[in-house]
């Protein structure tokens, strides 16, 4: 049993925003993570301006963390290709490296963090709730769910669509400019920016069948050839520097979760409360933002079903932009990348996405 105020489950950049801003504000947190140790993830690794303030928030500076700074996004699908600048600061930084710090932050901060703490569901019991572990159980008078996206046994996610298929590979490649490449494909879409010290990251998002690019390295790579003369070019020296990608299934792009008077103590934050489409990179920033939002919201007293409806709101302009584009992306490719030619229009989609206005971030 445990005498925390909030017990978060889940160690990501939400859970651990949200941990580090309780801790700090005297809260009694504790925070359960299954992993023993940060491991990578699936995720794009892109951190935009709205990510880099919320990060500043807690006490983070990109560059000290070894971020790549990045400064061009270039766009290609079959044999059109288009070079902007982007309209704002961005970084690419390992989920591995961003989540080691953030945990340890939480920690420093007085959360009680957990790791290798397997939550094998939460049940609500008198006036708080309880959660079953592997080994014992856990209350608190307020339960936060922030497991990315994987849902926890008895709490799904409510009418969420139909799922992607998530990958992430990490290459060797023989030169990463500092630049994120967005490079779409028959069936789906894949994002492509440096890593510190060398080499990329690729993350995919498929829909569809796609079990062979999810068992093999080589067959993600012929994949995402397929989609354009750029792709085929960057991707045909690069040697991967796993045997088969990380791969996640059931990805609801869209979602955004319907608040509900039916379970009062239980917040969802990160992509149990909205799954943003990837080709957008706000990922990261959405599950951070969330993070500190709930602890606000707990401070101030907030119920749940008044902070997820507070959080729809907020969330739903780059929710909307984003699925507006990932649907370009899908469906007309070409179009996409045509758009993106047209400087205003691609730093207006650029912008919209972003979870707080650039200018906001960089002020």
């Amino acid at each position: 049993m445990s005498d925390a105020e909030v017990a978060i489950i889940g160690g990501g950049p939400a859970g651990t925003a949200a941990a580090i801003a309780l801790a700090r504000a005297g809260r009694r947190v504790l925070l359960l993570e299954r992993d023993a140790a940060p491991r990578e993830v699936v995720c794009g690794e892109f951190l935009g301006p709205d990510a880099a303030a919320a990060l500043a928030r807690l006490g983070f500076d990109l560059p000290a963390l070894g971020a790549v700074p990045l400064r061009r996004l270039r766009l290609a699908a079959g044999r059109r290709e288009t070079l902007l600048d982007l309209p704002f600061p961005a970084w690419g930084l390992p989920r591995r490296v961003l989540d080691g710090a953030l945990r340890m932050a939480a920690r420093a901060a007085g959360a009680r963090l957990c790791s290798g703490a397997t939550v094998r569901g939460a049940v609500p019991e008198g006036a708080g709730w309880r959660a079953r572990l592997a080994a014992g159980q856990v209350a608190a008078p307020r339960l936060v769910l922030a497991t990315g996206k994987h849902a926890l046994r008895g709490h799904p996610r409510a009418s969420a669509p139909a799922g992607w298929l998530g990958l992430k590979l990490h290459l060797r490649v023989p030169d990463a400019g500092p630049e994120v490449v967005l490079l779409p494909f028959p069936g789906g879409y894949a994002g492509l920016l440096p890593l510190p010290g060398g080499g990329a990251n690729l993350c995919a998002a498929l829909h569809g069948a796609a079990e062979s690019a999810a068992r093999d390295a080589a067959a993600l790579l012929a994949r995402v050839s397929e989609g354009s003369a750029l792709a085929a070019r960057l991707l045909r020296d690069a040697c991967p520097a796993w045997r088969r990608p990380l791969a996640i299934g059931a990805v609801p792009y869209g979602f955004r979760h319907r608040p509900t008077a039916s379970l009062p103590g239980l917040f969802r934050i990160g992509d149990q409360a909205s799954v943003i489409p990837s080709f957008a990179g706000d990922g990261v920033a959405m599950a951070l933002l969330s993070g500190l939002a709930v602890a606000e919201a707990l401070g101030a007293g907030q119920e749940s079903a008044s902070f997820h409806a507070a959080w729809r709101r907020f969330s739903a302009g780059p929710m909307r932009w984003a699925g507006a584009g990932a649907w370009l992306l899908r469906h007309a490719p070409g179009g996409f990348v045509a758009a993106g030619a047209i400087r205003p229009a691609a730093r207006l989609i650029a912008r919209r996405t972003r979870m707080v206005p650039p200018a906001a971030t960089t002020a």
